[in-house]
């Protein structure tokens, strides 16, 4: 028994040892800064063979786009519109003006494709649907049914259609059925929902804003770019441009230009943490379930899981079900995987905007082409331990249930888990609707 515990203890040292921060993991990869902007970096870890006596026979699955150009028509121009300007005035140092070039060699490639595919972002769902296949050839043998569904936004459907190609040619048999719907979008992409106006309390829209102000001030790029410090302080919004900048250095990554020119000499180190710093509580405060919002943008997704469980119900009565694949946004892949608890992933409490990094980085769960698969095993059809596996951006994920075979899980205790939480949820309405319509609420959106 001492020798367990002796063992116990040194792999606890070991994995407190080897634990990252986020600033090591940034400058490890410093692609990572891009939060949502991360390329997705494929799967971390071995995947764990079936259990000697099952084998994959269904995949339930959503997942978002891969790798896009920044999605407003004018946030390339707009920044390039005010360079431009200052060039003409005779304000920009030689620095600046090299990024005035390099700005506008992205935006030739991005020229009216906002928001659209990008070469790598087609890739990538090539690549996903490829390692599902080599992963569990089970579900795609034969004559397979694969049910694919997207939002009806184009980016999304072309990362189904390259995934589905990349199926199709390792399956030619396989009976596909793809669709780009309103009618689909309730769960999909849930809009108008009750929950969307109350992201963000006063007081955390308060905190995020004094944290920008004091760790993203835009002074030092400024006099780096600009030789007129009144024409800065006259004419230009210093933080929304500096904020726009970044947005399109973290963006360069996903386009072809990334292969020609590097954006990131244009930050500091320390800025180029603190900008994924101040985007990551952005991110964790409107988008988790934490102690200014009283857990409630998770939900948001309960439609989705919703589907996920009975799109499940129905295919595990057959004998060969095939797959269902979703592919949407990371607005949905976000509080999605809070919803369902992944790798505790909606379990840190905070008591500080400050804490936030230590234990929840934005990159780990939605870069371009992220995704959430549920991969079931059985024997046979008359199997009813049925076995279940998460995978969070194809890595094995741990669920909020327990287990006796993990990374493995009983089926009917997960069904039964969220079940019940989405039926609590739906009691609780009420009382929560009355107890947040009393609060004070920021709009999300503004000045990020």
């Amino acid at each position: 028994m001492k020798k367990i515990y002796f063992s116990l203890i040194v792999v606890m040292l070991s994995v407190c040892c080897t634990a990252q921060t986020a600033r090591e993991e940034i400058k490890a990869d410093i692609n990572r800064s891009g939060s949502n902007h991360y390329a997705y970096p494929g799967p971390q870890k071995p995947f764990t063979p079936a259990p000697a006596d099952k084998k994959p026979f269904y995949i339930t699955h959503y997942g978002r786009h891969g790798s896009r150009f920044l999605c407003g028509p004018k946030e390339y121009t707009s920044v390039i519109d005010i360079l431009q300007k200052a060039d003409e005035l005779g304000k920009m140092t030689p620095f600046g003006k090299d990024v005035l070039r390099r700005i506008s060699i992205m935006n030739d490639e991005a020229k009216n494709r906002a928001g659209e595919l990008t070469p790598l972002g087609a890739q990538q769902h090539k690549d996903i649907a490829r390692r599902m296949f080599e992963r569990c050839p089970e579900v795609f043998a034969d004559s397979a049914v694969v049910d694919a569904r997207s939002t009806i936004v184009i980016r999304c459907i072309l990362s189904m259609e390259n995934a589905l190609h990349q199926l199709i040619t390792m399956n030619p048999k396989l009976q596909v059925k793809h669709d780009a719907s309103y009618h689909d979008m309730y769960y999909m992409n849930l809009g108008n929902d009750w929950i969307e106006k109350y992201r963000l309390t006063k007081e955390s829209k308060d905190e995020y804003q004094k944290w920008s102000r004091k760790h993203c001030s835009p002074d030092r790029l400024m006099k780096a770019m600009f030789n007129d410090k009144k024409y800065v302080r006259d004419s230009i919004k210093a933080t929304r441009l500096v904020s726009d900048i970044f947005k399109i250095v973290s963006i360069n990554q996903n386009q072809e230009t990334r292969k020609t020119i590097n954006m990131y000499d244009i930050f500091t180190e320390e800025e180029i943490y603190n900008h994924w710093e101040r985007n990551n509580m952005f991110w964790y405060l409107g988008f988790t379930g934490n102690k200014y919002n009283y857990g409630l943008p998770p939900y948001v997704q309960r439609n989705l899981l919703k589907d996920f469980i009975t799109k499940a119900d129905s295919c595990l009565l057959l004998e060969h079900p095939g797959a269902t694949l979703r592919y949407g946004h990371e607005t949905m892949v976000l509080p999605l995987s809070c919803l369902m608890e992944l790798n505790n992933n909606n379990s840190y409490d905070i008591s500080s905007v400050d804490d936030i990094s230590a234990t929840w980085r934005n990159y780990r769960i939605f870069p371009m082409g992220a995704n959430i698969q549920l991969i079931f095993y059985r024997k046979d059809i008359n199997d009813k331990d049925i076995l279940v596996k998460a995978l969070m951006n194809e890595d094995e994920a741990t669920m909020p249930i327990p287990t006796d075979c993990a990374p493995y899980y009983h089926w009917k205790d997960v069904r039964e888990y969220y079940v019940n939480k989405l039926d609590e949820f739906e009691k609780n309405t009420p009382a929560l609707k009355d107890k947040v319509a009393k609060q004070e609420w920021k709009n999300f959106w503004d000045n990020y």
